[in-house]
């Protein structure tokens, strides 16, 4: 026989989670705006304006929310700023990647990379050699300008365009080799490729004989945070490089997500 308790708990149970879902979507659309009125709230979330002043003062009541600068309106509480340290301080690029990495050197056996940008360098956090040969070009903790080879073009070419000319006017485009694309045009041409088709690919532009491919990591921010790099001697790895490219996009994006990032909202 249905028990009448456990239908009444059944309901409350869903009736708290819709409160609470509404609540959190007004935590999302006062993070959107910045600052926001109650009559703003009502008309971006379709609740009664009676329900979101209810629930308002509820969240104020958990320091969730807070009065904003301008009288009236509301912004988000600093609870949940130190509630989001907290969560930030969770996603950390090298151990989020170092796992993903192992696996594409298990698989192709090639040197695997893990960079971010300092200024105009790309510079090693973490690398795992390669069974065939040690790629010597980019050490643990050295660095790369951010123009050449396939780990540092996936930072760069990912930056807003404004950096692009930045690093044009304040950074010589050395070239490392012939095929180090050592112009404003050839840069530009390579980062807007690069770009368009979701990752890098460096071809005996850093090292003769030496080839890479490199996808962009991003953050809860959206922003590029750091770039995975697969390399190998050219013949070697050009023989198997559709393969390290599926892998190393699809390793760029598992370390995104485990960042924050959430590729539907960047869209």
């Amino acid at each position: 026989m249905y028990d009448a308790a456990m239908a009444r708990e059944q309901t409350n149970g869903t009736g708290s989670v819709a409160v609470l879902g509404k609540a959190m979507a007004l935590l999302d659309r006062i993070a959107d705006e910045g600052e926001a009125t109650p009559a703003r709230l009502a008309e971006l979330t379709g609740e009664p304006r009676s329900t979101v002043y209810r629930l308002l003062a509820s969240l104020q009541q958990l320091e969730l929310v807070e009065p904003g600068p301008r009288r009236g309106t509301f912004v988000l509480g600093l609870k949940l700023f130190r509630l989001g340290r907290s969560v930030v301080s969770r996603f950390d690029e090298r151990q989020a990647a170092l796992p993903v990495m192992e696996r594409i050197h298990d698989e192709l056996g090639e040197t695997t990379f893990l960079c971010v940008r300092r200024g105009y360098n790309a510079v090693c956090i973490e690398r795992i050699d390669g069974t065939r040969v040690t790629l010597l070009a980019l050490s643990l903790g050295g660095s790369l300008p951010l123009h050449a080879g396939a780990v540092s073009r996936a930072l760069l070419a990912f930056e807003p365009e404004e950096f692009w000319q930045d690093y044009l006017e304040h950074h010589e485009l050395e070239a490392l080799t012939p095929q180090t694309p050592a112009t404003r045009a050839a840069l530009i041409d390579e980062l807007r490729t690069t770009r368009a088709r979701g990752y890098s690919v460096s071809d005996e532009d850093v090292t003769p004989g030496v080839a890479a491919v490199g996808a962009p990591i991003f953050d809860h921010t959206h922003r590029v945070r750091a770039s995975l790099s697969v390399g190998g001697m050219r013949e070697h790895f050009f023989a198997n490089r559709e393969r390290a490219i599926a892998l190393v996009c699809h390793a760029a994006a598992e370390i995104s997500r485990a960042l924050g990032y959430d590729a539907a909202r960047a869209a």
